[in-house]
């Protein structure tokens, strides 16, 4: 299929090229000079910081305090917790030289920070009375990566890590599930993208994990995401780290210790999720600009098109809106159309001298086959309030029914392989990794998730004909 030099390839041709060509030409992303590192640029980072914005202020919400901890971890902590060093030891990345000298113990760049956070807490905790402790870390961390793919999996990403310290598994456990309700709300309500919380089945487990939970999206090639996980660690790391406080009898007691975390992952999940052949599509509230006005005019009418263009433009943002004015002189207003509609702007406003003498704007939906709409001035800011509510709803909306097409319950093999070539396949499954293992191998899926919400249910694994092990289906497909 041909297209101009700004446009990308249909998904539906090759959906990965479609994703790699799309994140440099809406200027998201660029490579870094360093294999599988990337440059996020400031419209992809102002995407980050509103997602960031969102979710910081829910951790608060719910008690936690944010903090910071060494990008350089001593190799001697990683290997305290055996399962832990040994889930991560591919993705290590290893400093053994540094001011012209050879390190007496190698330093390991952060993959996450359990282990040193784990030592933290251990000196911050004595009592019964210093608990929970509820901490948040803002970061970027690294894992090696062989196959990087931008935003997706990259040697160094950013995100943010909660750790948290309780005194029983009950508490410790409230806060896990706690957590990824806070992660499906912001994916669902922020991004716009419907997940599907459960749990994850031991194979899956997080290095050093006791239960992992996790949120998986679809994505728009049938394919899951992993948006998010939550992990309850149990006294793992405790006995690791000496993390004990006494509790009111005076007794020593080992802490039962959380983890969870929400990356720049989340970003490709956006993309994937509502993007098309025309480029990135971007929900209200995570768009950069929510609306672009494009004014149309040249000559003695430039000067009054133009002025009133940044009046409604000053009106939007004081109700809230972020409005971005595209008054480029170098590019035709055609050009504007199309980089808008590459870098996902839900709305975009036309406004030409017939349109300010009428007291209107055209206004064209990201999309919608409803073409543009004629709005009036006066009432702007709240037509476009209303309409951008709207078009949060309907890519929510959009991409629930795509999910629901995409996925099936299953109970024969031929029906599995059917349902996960193109989508998710809910099935009921023995648990054995060895199963898993061989199903991954025939068919590329792999267990997501035990959906939280799943009815109970018993009977035999679709693979092998052993007995269910979990009560209800497991969530299987392939992913990213």
């Amino acid at each position: 299929m041909a297209r101009d030099e700004r446009g990308v390839t249909p998904q539906s041709e090759d959906f990965s090229s479609w994703y790699n060509e799309l994140v440099t030409k809406a200027q998201l992303v660029e490579r870094g000079p360093a294999k599988g590192t990337m440059v996020i640029r400031p419209y992809g980072y102002r995407v980050w910081e509103l997602l960031q914005a969102e979710l910081d202020g829910r951790i608060k919400d719910t008690g936690h305090e944010n903090a910071y901890f060494p990008l350089f971890i001593p190799e001697s902590y990683l290997k305290r917790e055996a399962e832990h060093v040994e889930g991560f030891s591919p993705e290590l990345a290893v400093v053994t030289h540094a001011g012209g000298k050879e390190l007496e113990e190698p330093l390991i760049v952060r993959p996450t920070s359990e282990t040193v956070i784990g030592e933290m807490m251990a000196k911050w905790i004595s009592s019964y009375r210093d608990l929970p402790l509820l901490l948040n870390q803002w970061a970027n961390v690294v894992r090696w990566e062989l196959r990087p793919r931008m935003f997706l999996r990259t040697t160094e990403f950013l995100w943010q890590e909660g750790h948290t310290a309780h005194a029983d598994e009950a508490d410790a456990m409230r806060e896990t599930l706690q957590m990824l309700d806070v992660y499906t709300e912001v994916a669902r309500d922020i991004a716009a993208i419907p997940v599907v919380p459960g749990e994850k089945t031991p194979g899956e487990r997080f290095a050093g994990a006791v239960k992992t939970f996790s949120i998986e999206g679809m994505m728009r090639d049938g394919k899951a995401l992993q948006a998010g996980t939550s992990h309850y660690l149990g006294t793992n790391f405790a006995k690791a780290f000496e993390i004990q406080f006494s509790d009111a009898a005076g007794a020593l007691q080992l802490c039962h210790t959380t983890s969870w975390g929400m990356s720049t992952r989340m970003i490709g999940g956006v993309i994937m999720t509502h993007g098309d052949d025309k480029g990135l599509v971007l929900p209200p509230k995570l768009a950069p600009y929510q609306v672009v006005i494009v004014p149309i005019a040249r000559g003695e009418q430039a000067d009054a098109v133009l002025d009133a263009v940044r009046d409604l433009a000053a009106r939007l943002k004081a109700a809230g809106i972020r409005a971005h004015v595209d008054d480029r002189p170098q590019v035709s207003p055609g050009f504007k159309f199309n980089d808008w509609e590459m870098r996902g702007v839900p709305i975009r406003l036309e406004i030409g001298p017939r349109d300010l003498a009428a007291g209107t704007a055209l206004m064209a939906k990201r999309l919608g086959d409803e073409g543009k709409t004629a709005i009036t001035l006066a009432d702007a800011p709240k037509t476009l309030i209303g309409a951008l509510e709207d078009f949060q709803k309907y890519l929510l909306q959009r991409a629930t029914d795509f999910r629901e097409s995409r996925t099936a319950t299953v109970d024969t093999w031929a029906e599995f392989t059917q349902a996960v070539a193109t989508g998710w396949a809910r099935t009921l499954h023995c648990g054995q990794a060895a199963c898993e293992d061989e199903i991954k191998a025939e068919t590329a899926a792999t267990p997501r998730c035990i959906p939280a919400d799943g009815p109970a249910e018993s009977g035999s694994c679709v693979r092998c004909d052993a007995p269910s092990a979990y009560g209800k289906r497991v969530l299987f497909g392939r992913a990213y």
